[in-house]
């Protein structure tokens, strides 16, 4: 199916600008039907396509997934082997419908070790869709939080050293547009599927004020219905950013 081309979904509740997800249990979904770990992967792709679906229909802007961490390496061989052959099928089937639905396409995470058949697809993927402006899919792809932060602050030790940077002046700001993700908002939600309740290394930095819904289906289940779910749970919440609800502002006022 294409992807739409625009909101369809007529939600009026509050709508997070960037979504993230933590996309957990395709082995268990296969393990679970006596299927082949390979094959709950693959149905793991159907399931990032209804995602990016879901995301423009309910005007979200920016979604991010986690689709292979700087940990994922200790796999089996065959499995890791497995993995990077669905992502070249996924660039290769679907960049063309992603680029001609406006999505704009991000990757983040460490490329130095990347086979050569796969950093340039990462870099055909960003460079045909830079100056598409619908939803921006970024894809962390053999990522992990805490490698980002430490590249972040030898990113900045670098220009404090070579007098770019005051260090007295250094601010938050700074720091963050060192980042993999800079340029980006931070999420306003992360999603993780199949029950787990951790955020395993994914945006560390970027997660500080997130709300954090966690779905108990596996990821190959992932849907519509579960897109929507994960947005009502976001919209009953109420985000204060540190500060004091205003009823209880007025309250303790009075």
């Amino acid at each position: 199916m294409p992807y739409p081309l625009s909101n369809s979904s007529g939600r009026t509740m509050q709508t997070p600008a960037h979504v993230a997800i933590i996309m957990d249990g395709n082995g268990r979904w296969a393990q679970a039907r006596g299927l082949p770990r390979f094959e709950g992967h693959r149905r793991g792709v159907e399931a990032v396509r209804r995602a990016v679906r879901a995301a423009i229909a309910h005007d979200v802007r920016y979604l991010t997934i986690y689709s292979f961490s700087s940990e994922n390496w200790r796999r089996p061989a065959d499995e890791v082997a497995m993995l990077m052959g669905l992502l070249k099928r996924f660039i290769r089937n679907d960049l063309a419908d992603l680029n001609r639905n406006g999505v704009r396409v991000r990757i983040i995470g460490e490329r130095g070790n990347l086979a050569p058949d796969i950093a340039p697809l990462l870099v055909e993927a960003e460079s045909l869709t830079r100056n598409n402006r619908g939803l921006t899919l970024t894809v962390a792809f053999n990522y992990g939080g805490r490698q980002e932060i430490v590249e972040a602050a030898r990113r900045l030790a670098t220009d404090v050293r070579d007098g770019r940077v005051d260090v007295n002046a250094i601010g938050v700001e700074d720091f963050a547009e060192r980042l993999d993700t800079a340029g980006l908002p931070d999420p306003d939600l992360i999603i993780r599927t199949s029950g787990e309740m951790r955020l395993s290394n994914f945006l560390l930095w970027q997660a500080a004020y997130a709300e954090l819904v966690f779905l108990p289906i596996l990821w190959p289940d992932f849907d519509d219905a579960a897109f929507v779910s994960a947005l009502d749970q976001y919209a009953a919440r109420e985000r204060r950013f540190g500060a004091v609800a205003e009823s209880a502002a007025v309250m303790s006022a009075s």
